[in-house]
């Protein structure tokens, strides 16, 4: 049976990526951009079963509109991926607070605001799948990415809270935790500064590696795209699902350094409570 999917931010990167694996499975498409010119190519490979349709992750109407789109165009929506976003580099310092904000607002409030659009079709009819692309630093703070992981660490606190919600109604959710893949994010996509030669050895280190990364990142996007489509196709999908071999070995050595910390003041943890009454 042939599925509806709204994917936001298709004119690049891991969402064309997605868009086109898609279409090759010939499901139904409602492909959104800011510029739904971008994505003439995405219409003329879909024959006809592809819509192209406008929209900023931040305005509400818009993204109410794009659910219609999807719901009268294909007479439904099953699966929607808030993919689009962007991380830019620099000190902590040296980012303004207008620059925290608009990145924050993409990417965390802009996956709230499309998810809310949908919710309401999904638990009347009790099914479908929200795809959260995140990052691996929604997991593991990504040096000199201050705002776009307080808003990835952000998407996955909504993701998590959603699924609890979402899961009576049959509604799956899924956090999609990328580490590099040669998709445009380290270039265009990314404005780098240094900023303050203090954090030469911080925030200095990931500008010059992000620079020298872009076009050989370890990732491949359109494995990326064949592995989320696998994800919606099961009837248990993870909660979160990482991808690239350095996201998984980031991971893997954030989680255990997490649990180790845990464990070593788990006494001054436990200490906090009121003391146990003996009612012996």
């Amino acid at each position: 049976m042939k599925r509806t999917w709204l994917i936001t931010g298709c004119s690049r990167g891991l969402g064309r990526a997605l868009a086109d694996r898609v279409i090759a499975s010939g499901d139904y498409l409602v492909a959104t951009a800011r510029d739904p010119k971008t994505l003439a190519d995405i219409v003329a490979s879909g024959a006809g079963r592809v819509v192209a349709q406008a929209l900023d992750v931040t305005d509400a109407d818009a993204a109410g509109a794009a659910v219609t789109m999807a719901i009268e165009r294909f007479g439904g929506l099953d699966i929607v991926v808030n993919n689009a976003g962007y991380g830019n580099v620099a000190p902590i310092e040296d980012t303004s607070i207008e620059d925290f904000r608009t990145q924050i607002e993409t990417n965390l409030f802009g996956t709230i605001i499309v998810t809310k659009a949908a919710i309401p079709f999904f638990r009347e009819r009790r099914s479908g799948h929200f795809v959260q692309v995140s990052s691996i630093g929604g997991r593991a703070g990504a040096m000199g990415r201050a705002p776009y992981s307080a808003a990835k660490f952000g998407v996955e606190g909504f993701s998590e809270v959603l699924a609890g919600e979402l899961a009576p109604f049959g509604v799956h959710v899924t956090i999609i935790e990328p580490g590099g893949f040669r998709t445009d994010f380290a270039g265009a996509s990314t404005k780098i500064n240094e900023g303050n030669p203090a954090y030469a050895d911080t925030v200095g280190k990931t500008a010059a590696m992000q620079r020298q990364y872009d076009g050989n990142q370890p990732g491949d996007p359109a494995k990326a795209a064949a592995a989320i489509i696998e994800v919606t196709q099961t009837d248990t999908p993870p909660l979160r699902l990482v991808l690239g071999s350095d996201a998984y070995a980031r991971a893997e050595r954030t989680d255990e350094g997490r649990l180790a910390e845990l464990r070593a003041w788990r006494t001054t943890s436990v200490s906090t409570d009121f003391p146990r009454l003996d009612l012996t």
